[in-house]
């Protein structure tokens, strides 16, 4: 009965990822104002996150973890003095919240982040214990 409990659990968590991946893709965020771009790396025994932060200082930056769910958030303010008044401003602000989703074989202890000349480094190391599976016949 655990195993089928610990099952179904596995896939309602798997089903909570999909749910929200599919609603992040259509969903207008009215709050955010900036949105910093990321690439993913796939490789052999890790996962890279590179995500642009141009302009930010590490402190301005917080990375949290839960249940599997690696959150990025931060606040880009760009301020001036009352004397000064803008010509032109293209320079994105606000705050920025952006989320992904870890693959189960992600060692959450041995997460590494990084942030050098605006692009913050996170370095998500794979585990083992997925490729020590092994195979079943079926009679």
């Amino acid at each position: 009965m655990g195993d089928i409990l610990t099952d179904f659990e596995q896939n309602l968590r798997r089903l909570g990822k999909d749910v929200q991946s599919f609603v992040d893709q259509f969903a207008v965020e009215q709050e955010q104002d900036f949105k910093p771009q990321a690439d993913i790396i796939d490789s052999t025994d890790e996962y890279v996150i590179l995500l642009d932060l141009p302009g930010f200082t590490k402190d301005e930056i917080t990375l949290a973890l839960k249940d599997q769910v690696l959150r990025i958030t931060g606040d880009r303010v760009i301020e001036i003095s009352e004397n000064e008044t803008y010509k032109r401003r293209e320079r994105t602000t606000g705050t920025f919240s952006r989320s992904f989703a870890l693959p189960e074989e992600v060692k959450t202890s041995e997460i590494k982040a990084k942030f050098d000349k605006g692009v913050l480094k996170i370095t998500l190391p794979k585990s083992d214990s997925l490729d020590d599976a092994t195979s079943i016949p079926i009679d």
